[in-house]
């Protein structure tokens, strides 16, 4: 029984279905953003999403069943368990936003997916070195929104009134989004000098600061790249030298039957 379970939940087949009803259920939750299909449809998505959280349920406690405490200590399968967890909050009084989170489980084509999921362990494996990058920018953002309300704030107060519309305005312009003809040279009609503001956080926060960001994710990428082909070289060397024992095993069973014939051969002869 257990190893039937096993071996069901671990089929490549089980595995794909799973992620096809993730993919189908991600369609059928955009659908239901429309007022009119849900007016003439919304009886079978509504049924639609019962199946598949069913599913997801059972899914669940089988793995449970065939994992047990080990389940738990995976954060994968954690994952997994509290996206559907997530689901089966009901739609009362006090709980509608957890209920808008049963699209989460969307999420959980991370976990089906191997692409996905070696893509997400890469960012989590990149925090610490992302983390003094981010704090480093955000110094960096502090020191110029202080910088930006004092010097435009009087002129410009919708931009740069206070710190907090200063950090907005800054990020604004970090993204490159109109920052020259929308924000920049407007200022620069009052300020001429502005661009010696503006100028260098654009160049330290945008190219180098992100740029060093992205370094670290592809760095990060990389290394996840070379562990896993030095465990696939492993994976063969342990297969050869596996191969290469069975293959002295049958020489040496080969030479001990060759020797039992010429044995009895020879004991044959001298009858």
């Amino acid at each position: 029984m257990y190893k039937n379970i096993k071996k069901f939940i671990e089929h490549s087949v089980f595995t794909k279905f799973i992620t096809y009803l993730i993919l189908l259920n991600g369609i059928t939750m955009g659908f239901e953003t429309s007022k009119e299909f849900m007016t003439h449809y919304g009886v079978y998505t509504t049924f639609f999403n019962h199946v598949v959280i069913s599913i997801f349920i059972i899914e669940i406690v089988l793995r449970i069943y065939v994992h047990r405490l080990a389940f738990f200590v995976d954060p994968w399968s954690l994952f997994d368990f509290i996206i559907v967890a997530i689901s089966l909050v009901p739609a009362s009084a006090g709980f509608e936003i957890l209920r808008v989170l049963r699209v989460l489980r969307l999420f959980r084509l991370v976990t089906a997916v191997p692409q996905m999921k070696k893509i997400v362990s890469a960012l989590i494996s990149v925090i610490p070195g992302m983390l003094s990058v981010i704090a480093l920018m955000t110094l960096f953002f502090y020191i110029f929104a202080i910088m930006a309300t004092q010097l435009f704030g009087e002129q410009f107060s919708e931009w740069f009134g206070t710190l907090g519309e200063s950090f907005y305005t800054l990020f604004q312009i970090m993204t490159l989004e109109s920052w020259s003809m929308g924000i920049v040279r407007p200022v620069m009609e009052i300020y001429p000098y502005a661009w010696i503001f503006f100028v260098p956080f654009i160049f330290i926060v945008t190219f180098v600061m992100i740029n060093l960001v992205v370094a670290i994710i592809v760095d990060a990428m990389s290394i996840l790249n070379q562990k896993e082909e030095h465990s696939i070289i492993e994976e063969v060397h342990s297969h050869e030298k596996n191969i290469n024992n069975e293959i002295i095993k049958l020489r040496e069973e080969i030479m001990e039957l060759k020797n039992l014939i010429q044995t009895n051969s020879t004991f044959s002869q001298r009858k």
